[in-house]
């Protein structure tokens, strides 16, 4: 789940360390800023999912059409700008490397998303699949710095990222609100 909600990011990511440029400073910018982008999105969605936990057992599947939802919309979006008509405005100043903020913001906008896609998730995970979806979402943080950061050095491979991510996201959303729709028993699909 975490790949597939972050695929975009790993262009970003490469984007950043592309222009870090090998400066150990700049560079360390980049990852701190990932984490802080990232774990405002982790934060909100924990803080989803527990709210959720108020609600009644049988709307929870519910939550499912968020994901769904979102995949419909990046659907529409990847064939609505088919042709490259979209512009990131990813600008920063490519002498002195992105700053932690600025990394921070492009990733919390970037990836805003994700919370709708998390919080149905973290919602039925219960408290200890919380515990590890968190562990393993901060650990594959560091792993996505790493890749972004080769991924700079290849830009063969950035640019096929590029042009497949935004396929391959819709599909993947729509597959995960899906699941949580028919493993809920939402809509009396399947109470499996």
């Amino acid at each position: 789940m975490f790949v597939v909600t972050n695929i975009d990011d790993i262009v970003l990511l490469a984007i950043f360390f592309g222009q870090a440029a090998g400066r150990r400073r700049a560079e360390a910018h980049v990852v701190i800023g990932q984490y802080l982008g990232f774990g405002a999105i982790l934060a909100a969605s924990i803080i989803g999912a527990l709210g959720a936990g108020l609600l009644p057992e049988s709307a929870i599947p519910y939550l499912g059409l968020l994901p769904l939802l979102l995949g419909i919309r990046a659907a529409w979006n990847a064939w609505r700008y088919r042709n490259g008509a979209e512009d990131n405005g990813n600008q920063t100043d490519p002498g002195s490397g992105p700053g932690i903020l600025t990394v921070a913001a492009v990733t919390l906008a970037n990836g805003g998303d994700n919370i709708g896609v998390y919080v149905p998730v973290f919602t039925t995970a219960g408290g200890g699949g919380l515990i590890v979806f968190a562990t393993v979402f901060l650990i594959m943080v560091a792993v996505w710095c790493l890749a972004g950061r080769l991924f700079a050095s290849y830009p063969l491979v950035a640019k096929a990222l590029s042009r497949w991510g935004h396929i391959v996201l819709p599909v993947v959303l729509i597959g995960i609100g899906l699941v949580i729709l028919i493993e809920g028993g939402a809509f009396g699909l399947c109470s499996c």
